[in-house]
């Protein structure tokens, strides 16, 4: 990029025409490949404008692109200009970078900043790409900016206040909010400079239901929800009822487990288990290295091999927030206090299952038992032989 008009920082009371962006060489048009209604595309998805309340402008000029917001340029308001990582030249060399031009078409720049991170709260992972709507209150035109690689934003050169600042999963790439689409909300006051950690999830405005009810063990069976409950209003014992088939009679339920719990059992018992299976091999391989002659004198000693694996990418600052707060699940486990019979049928009922936006629901499934596997018939002595 060879230049900017207007330049970043600069004041131009009196704007008019287009946001010219000069490159060296001539770039890649990119043009649009079709996609829903409302979808940005071609040198566009390239491009933030913000804040604009309609739509915005950008056309290619062989090494240039012009950008214009269709309500024309407003008095008296810092603009962010975005360029976005992935603009290429006509040899598909690609911009790893982007970058951020911020000017007024009235007083200064103002000098408050937002910073955040975005994280999707049921994968457990950074959200790279997620829309950032962060809106003046009580105005209602937003700055935009995107998060990069590690799900990071930076919003600088914004004016001071009480902000509405929304992350959203943007999936057909409009820069808003749709239906069916994951977001997170928060109001943050600004002053000079304010972090926000925002946990992006689907809201469904349907409370959880039942999917499926899946025997575990003898005393155990697996409840599937249509969707993650929230782990910071756990059910209770009394909201779980297991009924025998065909007359309900109530088996008590003595607890309940989150698949992270149940998996943390199992993974203890395996390790005991693997505990007192690499004593033995140990014992075993003691016994056999005194029963090996010596290497010869002068023999080269055999080195540990050289780690192959690769580099691994630090994200240990992810780790830290997405430990803040408990990990959602879409299953429970419930164990029984008696044995559940072979063949035979329970009726489950949930009652007042929470979703992470905060609606309950009921919902009930049938556990079949699988039949008791009949014993191995042994082979009957032939009488006339002799024992």
């Amino acid at each position: 990029m060879l230049r900017v008009v207007p330049e970043s920082g600069a004041i131009v009371p009196a704007l008019k025409g287009d946001a010219i962006i000069q490159f060296d060489e001539v770039i890649d048009e990119n043009p649009p490949s079709g996609g829903s209604s409302g979808t940005i595309s071609g040198l566009a998805r390239q491009i933030v404008l913000s804040p604009v309340a309609g739509e915005v402008k950008v056309s290619w000029h062989r090494s240039s692109i012009h950008v214009r917001p269709d309500e024309g340029w407003k008095p008296n308001r810092a603009y962010h200009l975005e360029l976005v990582p992935g603009i290429a030249d006509l040899r598909r060399n690609v911009t790893k970078t982007g970058k951020m031009i911020e000017f007024s078409t009235g007083g200064p720049l103002p000098k408050a900043a937002i910073r955040g991170t975005v994280l999707l709260w049921v994968e457990q992972r950074a959200l790279p790409q997620a829309v950032i709507r962060a809106v003046p209150l009580p105005d209602t035109v937003p700055y935009l900016t995107l998060t990069d690689s590690a799900g990071d934003f930076r919003l600088s050169d914004v004016p001071p206040g009480r902000y509405l600042v929304q992350a959203i999963q943007d999936q057909n790439n409009n820069r808003r909010l749709d239906r069916r689409e994951a977001f997170d909300t928060l109001t943050i006051p600004v002053d000079s400079a304010a972090s926000a950690v925002l946990w992006v999830f689907l809201h469904d405005s349907v409370g959880p239901k039942v999917r499926s009810v899946d025997p575990v063990d003898s005393v155990a069976l697996r409840v599937v929800f249509s969707q993650p409950l929230d782990p910071r209003r756990p059910l209770d014992t009394a909201q779980v009822r297991v009924l025998a088939l065909p007359d309900s009679t109530p088996v008590p339920v003595r607890a309940f487990y989150s698949t992270a719990q149940y998996d943390s059992i199992q993974a203890r018992a395996r390790a005991v288990a693997d505990s007192l299976r690499r004593a033995r091999d140990t014992t075993a391989r003691r016994d056999t290295a005194r029963a090996r002659p010596a290497p010869p004198a002068g023999a080269p000693a055999r080195g540990p091999r050289g780690d192959t694996t690769a580099a691994r990418v630090d994200t240990a600052r992810v780790h830290r927030l997405l430990a803040q707060r408990p990990v959602p699940a879409d299953r429970l486990v419930v164990a029984t206090t008696r044995p559940l019979v072979p063949g035979a049928k329970y009726l489950v009922r949930v009652l007042g299952a929470i979703n992470l936006n905060g609606v309950r629901g009921d919902g009930q499934g049938v556990l079949v038992m699988p039949a008791a596997k009949p014993a191995p018939k042994r082979a009957a002595r032939d009488s006339s032989k002799a024992p």
